[in-house]
């Protein structure tokens, strides 16, 4: 996809589990990475955590808002959010960014 960087859907997902789901949370969220890296409309989806391992990031951007509901309505992620119900503290945090200057996708400067 050769999509221009402001156009796309750019999120950071805050996720904090509760100390004893920690563990599971995060391999969760693992166990959907390679497939969530190849929806169609999937262009990032990495996870951080805090230096403690106690709060979760995702850094996500889509091709737009259609891939991300497709993405939540997948039945690899509704699990996923069903087991969240009981491992987090709160909902998840969705925060929309607006691109400022951005490396290209590879990561290189130029």
């Amino acid at each position: 996809m050769t999509t221009d960087s402001a156009s796309l859907l750019h999120l950071i997902a805050t996720i904090r589990p509760k100390t004893e789901h920690a563990h599971d949370a995060r391999n969760a969220i693992l166990s959907l990475m390679t497939v969530t890296r190849g929806e169609s409309g999937c262009h990032r989806f990495d996870l951080y955590q805090s230096p403690d391992g106690l709060t979760l990031y995702l850094h996500e951007i889509w091709e737009n808002a259609d891939a991300l509901r497709d993405h939540h309505a997948a039945d690899y992620t509704t699990a996923v959010f069903d087991d969240y119900r009981n491992w987090l503290q709160e909902p998840p945090e969705i925060q929309e960014l607006h691109p400022v200057d951005c490396a290209p996708a590879d990561g290189r400067g130029g």
